[in-house]
């Protein structure tokens, strides 16, 4: 078996249901995410830089708003008529916030490969909404704002569920923003299938993403979530030594000293609330530092573990500190979150 035909069946398997552990599909959609982010940081850091280079100088940016898209083919927005499954025009999310459509396109599989969408700016925070027809391991589109790339819109797994990101790159006094879907700039890494073989640039996964730009408005007041679980006390041979919980943005920090007996330790997070999975953790073992990308929302079922690990000095004590940050708008969805420290 090659490491491409590898990560076609984990793909496959990710999207497969698993009576034995119902959070596993988001436990892998997660690891996902973080892994094209890391590629996407390493090979794709050219091409994105190139879509960002002709960015116009001097512009003011803060969070929620958004125009011109860079050069090559674009398709046309689809009209109001045109409803692609899985975006309505309206809802209500679980806190309470209403969403309204105000912008609906497609990429087609043998269609464009880049669609632009320009919406009209009212101050109101933004998101991009999309759903996915086609292969798991299909790329998402990179999310361009004004011609800079909007790094809040995180790469989602293909699907049909719909996938809500933040828009965070925006032009302060604008009436108006166009935001573009592209997966022309998508650059992939190469796998090197025989040993003293060359390194091929894989084949891309073909799909059909439909994709909008919601605005919502906020609670009138902070919609409190439920208490974080407790982490499991030990967990596939790890033991939970020290854990920390705080409500964003209240809290953005923390401290935790812990031993450990066998020189490993690992650091996990969960969330609740409704934009849980946009936070994002920096963590710092002694010198060594990592950075999770999402978190996860554990209600039911086995605990979704996705722990980091770290080698330490055995049996002596060790400091982890941590920042917490968002991606895009928060006003009064505030977000509740722990993170556990394990060792062994």
């Amino acid at each position: 078996m090659t490491v491409q035909d590898l990560l076609d069946v984990l793909r496959e398997r990710a999207e497969a249901p698993s009576p034995g552990n119902p959070n596993r599909h988001e436990q892998v959609s997660s690891r996902i995410r973080r892994t094209r982010l890391r590629r996407r940081a390493t090979a794709g850091a050219a091409a994105v830089a190139a879509v960002a280079a002709s960015a116009v100088v001097g512009v003011s940016l803060f969070p929620g708003t958004v125009t011109a898209p860079g050069p090559g083919t674009t398709a046309t927005a689809r009209t109001e008529q045109d409803k692609p499954a899985g975006l309505p025009e309206e809802f209500t999310a679980g806190d309470g916030t209403a969403y309204r459509r105000l912008a609906v396109g497609t990429i087609g599989k043998e269609g464009a490969k880049k669609v632009s969408l320009t919406v009209p700016v009212s101050g109101k925070p933004l998101d991009v909404a999309m759903t996915c027809d086609g292969d798991t391991g299909a790329d998402s589109p990179v999310v361009v704002v004004n011609d800079r790339a909007d790094t809040g819109s995180q790469a989602v797994p293909c699907g049909k569920s719909m996938q809500l990101r933040p828009l965070s790159v925006v032009r302060r006094g604008a009436t108006e923003a166009t935001v573009t879907f592209d997966t022309t700039v998508v650059a992939r890494g190469c796998v090197q299938f025989k040993k003293d073989g060359p390194c091929v640039t894989p084949k891309p996964k073909e799909a059909t993403w439909h994709v909008a730009v919601y605005e919502w408005t906020p609670p009138a007041r902070p919609v409190e979530p439920e208490p974080v679980r407790d982490f499991p006390d030990r967990l596939a041979g790890w033991k939970l030594a020290r854990s920390a919980t705080g409500m964003w943005d209240r809290n953005r920090s923390f401290t935790l000293v812990v031993t450990s007996p066998g020189g490993k330790i690992s650091v996990d997070q969960l969330c609740t609330g409704e934009l849980a999975t946009r936070m994002w953790f920096k963590y710092r073992v002694d010198a060594e530092e990592s950075m999770a990308t999402s978190c996860a929302v554990w209600k039911s079922g086995p605990y979704p573990m996705a722990l980091q690990e770290f080698f330490v000095p055995k049996g002596k004590k060790v400091t982890i500190t941590g920042k917490i940050g968002f991606w895009g708008e928060y006003t009064n969805r505030p977000v509740r979150w722990s993170v556990g420290v394990y060792v062994k």
